[in-house]
């Protein structure tokens, strides 16, 4: 391989480890907001169905313990996703930075 081919290789090998950084970047920021999100929901749902008498909801009681154990579901997952996110990132970011410092060898 010519010294300009590796330095081309490891220059993409950088971009792409940055962009897959920042993926992860976005990625928690969305963790973030969808647990935000689906705490509100479960909550909100109790809290609009409270003050009806059993009798009026009937209807549609029935699915709402349904629809809370799979938004927990739900919310389980993104909590464990949230949980291993600093790990991943800071492999990501020790990955930029050590391609980085590659690009930076091979340019001189």
């Amino acid at each position: 391989m010519t010294a300009g081919s590796e330095y081309e290789a490891a220059y993409f090998t950088w971009l792409r480890a940055q962009e897959e950084r920042d993926h992860l970047l976005r990625y928690r920021e969305y963790l973030e907001k969808e647990a935000e999100r689906l705490e509100t929901f479960a909550a909100a749902t109790q809290e609009l169905a409270d003050p009806l008498p059993r009798k009026v909801r009937r209807p549609i009681d029935h699915t709402q313990k349904p629809l809370l154990e799979a938004v927990g579901q739900r919310r389980n997952v993104v909590l464990d996703e949230l949980r291993r996110m600093d790990d991943r990132l800071q492999a990501a970011h020790a990955f930029v930075e050590e391609c980085e410092a590659e690009v930076v060898s091979l340019r001189r």
